[in-house]
């Protein structure tokens, strides 16, 4: 199988991308950043890109790719609506058209979070842009796509960007998933499922943190 993963300089996509190197079904990794990641192993291939709005030809000559996994995004705090939804939405849809005409086969998996809004109404801007883009990429013409909403994330111990704080609050991690299961998850669950939805595609498309578990789950079983 071969990915294309962005936001590998991300805790969600290096957890993608650590998972994806030692998972047998990937034979290739594409990362598409702005800067180089640090990973050095033979499956992975880096893609230096300046301006996610100007790819250029080295993205749209990526052919018959079998998935990917888009993990790039920025917070909405502090930042100007008009500049949040460049960042999110129009950069995501930009990327996801780039790919589309010769990966007819890709499934597209786009990391949005626990409370996106798929009708586009709810009073939280992030909500709304995020559910807005969602829905564009559900009638892009790939083979699937899939929109990852996960909550409270436990990382992958010892990688490189994984966030600080969760090194105070990862107590919190085994309450939370007991108590609430759909807003907590874990890193390898998540890259897991990403996974098996490339090879074993559903018909549900929103994937919250139940789902992710499930379909983590299925591949141990």
């Amino acid at each position: 199988m071969k990915i294309i993963i962005t936001g590998a300089t991300g805790m969600v996509g290096e957890g993608v991308l650590y998972t994806s190197i030692y998972d047998s079904r990937v034979s290739e990794i594409v990362l598409i950043s702005r800067k180089k990641s640090g990973y050095d192993h033979p499956k992975v291939r880096e893609i230096i890109v300046d301006d996610f709005f100007n790819l250029g030809t080295q993205i749209t000559e990526l052919h018959n790719y079998d998935a990917c996994y888009f993990c790039l995004g920025v917070s909405s705090v502090g930042m100007e609506k008009s500049q949040y939804e460049k960042l999110t939405y129009d950069l995501t849809l930009n990327f996801a058209k780039c790919l589309e005409p010769n990966n007819p086969n890709l499934v597209f998996i786009y990391v949005s979070g626990q409370g996106t809004d798929s009708t586009e109404k709810s009073g939280t801007h992030w909500a709304r842009v995020k559910g807005k883009t969602e829905n564009e990429l559900m009638k892009l013409n790939f083979r699937n796509v899939y929109g990852f909403r996960p909550g409270f994330i436990r990382p992958i111990y010892g990688l490189k960007y994984t966030h600080n704080y969760y090194k105070y609050i990862g107590w919190l991690y085994p309450l939370g998933r007991m108590i609430y299961p759909e807003g907590f998850s874990s890193l390898k669950e998540i890259a897991i499922a990403m996974l098996e939805l490339s090879t074993h595609p559903i018909s549900q498309k929103i994937i919250g943190g139940k789902m992710i578990a499930q379909l983590a789950n299925s591949k141990n079983n």
